[in-house]
């Protein structure tokens, strides 16, 4: 449904990246998939449920921001 990838750079540090994906499965519920890590290796991810657009669209728009505060940067 939709995506938002970040990234941050730091000096002499491997590049992180950081992905917020909503999507409908097939209950009717919009999932939230959250999914971080190093570029290049193996990341850890979460999803949670949610019961409707709205509710998930928050969600994901405070994971977003809380990213970007913390230096992540759109590519």
């Amino acid at each position: 449904m939709a995506t938002c990838l970040l990234y941050r750079q730091a000096p002499a540090r491997a590049p992180r990246y950081y992905r917020i994906e909503l999507a409908m499965n097939l209950f009717a519920e919009v999932s939230v998939l959250r999914e971080w890590g190093v570029a290049g290796r193996n990341g850890q991810s979460t999803i949670n449920i949610y019961g409707n657009l709205r509710d998930a669209s928050v969600a994901a728009d405070k994971h977003r921001n809380r990213m970007i505060k913390r230096g992540y940067d759109r590519a």
